[in-house]
């Protein structure tokens, strides 16, 4: 790794001989990254040990001091706004970890969350990117257009031509890299996926002490329903009445991390008006990803005359549901999940730990089943390299994260992975199974689940 002096005395020597050619503002007026948080940044280095984009491919411009010199430099008209600039943009997970590092608080986050809808308005992008962003943004967000896609997926799976597919790499041979890393992150296809089981409203059990919303995603209603199921059963069973209202959709984090603004704006718009007809006090949500964006609304609709005082309330009723847990306590009794000790390690998903600043709530949650004990990896706070769809449009550094994060879990010795977001679960499932690694991955709700009913792990859960 180059010394953090050496390489932002070259990133500044290359952005001044640039600066030249008296380019015009690449950037267009509508909220271009502030320069006052731009200025904030003093360029000390801590960001680089803790960006996992520069610790693989180590360059100071894929690192969050490097991305800001070339935001300075895109605001001043000193460099154009070229692939060659945009791929540094196109490099960061949006992880965080930087705001948490950053001794001089620096508002990276902001700063990248201005960038990304400059880039795209502004940066004709080749027509492969173009064709992937379309089918990704204008049929993840949508469950019932995914669905749709998932019906002949279906029949790839279970008539076993994946299994013949992967076995012979050839799809790697065939597709291009993003369209090859698309079908290998594709988990099972649970038989819940193509309907939504769950009823618009649960009523508390015994006395209530709330009513709430609950939020289902849209990746996750169709490849994790059952974490859904259980998170109603564990708010139910602690005397929580929960509302699910049919016409709700995507809470906008997938468009909102890669900078396609308007359609975010349309679906937070669509989530407001959902839940205030809703009339709930909370709004739960059970993926970290989705509760950052929710918990974000009031930034991104701070200029819309009629939902701007919308959003800011939205925002101020969002709670992640392991945070809302832990702030009101379990009213029921947990019973062991095995008659022996279980070691279980908990992976903290980015927009939790650091967007959300959620670390402590979830452990606390877990270690109330009885017989249960936690287990930490090391290098805990490094982006598992899912980070939304980060793990197809850059399936490079996403597999690369991804196997050092594996190790990193399996090197506790714990029977259990523990994970509360479902594009971790699925990164983490994935370079397991491509390990031979035979460990379950579980939402806390599916423990807290199991540990109300009384129910047990399966035996080889130590195998």
């Amino acid at each position: 790794m180059q010394t953090s002096d050496h390489s932002s005395h070259s990133s500044s020597a290359q952005i001044n001989d640039q600066s030249e050619a008296q380019i015009q503002p690449s950037f267009d007026r509508q909220n271009p990254p502030d320069p006052k948080l731009i200025d904030a940044c003093v360029h000390c280095g801590f960001c680089l040990a803790t960006c996992p984009s520069y610790r693989v491919i180590g360059k100071e411009t894929d690192s969050p001091r490097g991305r800001i010199y070339l935001m300075d430099a895109l605001n001043e008209g000193k460099i154009p706004l070229s692939p060659a600039t945009v791929e540094h943009f196109d490099s960061c997970l949006g992880c965080l970890a930087c705001v948490t590092t950053c001794p001089s608080g620096v508002e990276y986050d902001q700063l990248i969350a201005a960038t990304r809808p400059q880039v795209n308005r502004n940066h004709p992008r080749s027509i492969g990117e173009k064709l992937l962003r379309q089918l990704i943004f204008k049929t993840f967000p949508y469950p019932d257009r995914l669905r749709l896609l998932l019906a002949p997926l279906n029949l790839y799976q279970k008539s076993g031509l994946q299994k013949l597919v992967r076995k012979t790499g050839l799809l790697n041979k065939l597709l291009p890299q993003q369209l090859a890393a698309m079908e290998a992150v594709l988990p099972p296809i649970p038989s819940g996926a193509f309907s939504d089981r769950l009823p618009e409203l649960v009523p508390a059990q015994g006395t209530q002490r709330d009513r709430v919303g609950l939020l289902l995603g849209c990746v996750q209603r169709v490849f994790l329903p059952q974490v859904n199921e259980a998170t109603v059963r564990v708010l139910a069973a602690n005397g929580f009445e929960v509302a699910m209202p049919r016409d709700q959709g995507c809470c906008a984090a997938l468009s909102h991390h890669q900078g396609e603004e308007e359609q975010a704006k349309e679906l937070a718009k669509q989530t407001i008006d959902t839940f205030e007809a809703a009339k709930v006090n909370y709004v739960l949500i059970n993926a970290s990803g989705c509760g950052h964006t929710l918990k974000e609304y009031g930034n991104l609709l701070k200029d819309d005359p009629e939902y701007a005082d919308r959003a800011a309330v939205f925002a101020s009723k969002v709670r992640d549901v392991q945070e809302f847990l832990d702030e009101v306590g379990l009213v029921t009794e947990l019973s062991p999940l095995q008659p022996e000790p279980l070691t279980a390690v908990y992976q903290d998903a980015c927009h939790m730990l650091h967007g959300q600043k959620i670390s402590v709530q979830p452990r606390r949650l877990i270690k109330q089943i009885p017989q249960i004990q936690l287990r930490e990896p090391i290098d805990a706070a490094l982006c598992c390299g899912s980070a939304g769809v980060y793990n197809i449009l850059q399936p490079e550094v996403a597999a690369e994260l991804g196997q050092q994060k594996v190790d990193n879990l399996v090197n506790t010795g714990a029977s259990l992975i523990v994970s509360a977001n479902v594009g971790c679960t699925l990164q983490i499932r994935q370079h397991l199974q491509l390990k031979g690694i035979d460990l379950p991955v579980m939402h806390p709700m599916e423990l807290l689940d199991l540990a109300i009913a009384g129910t047990k792990l399966t035996s080889n859960i130590n195998g």
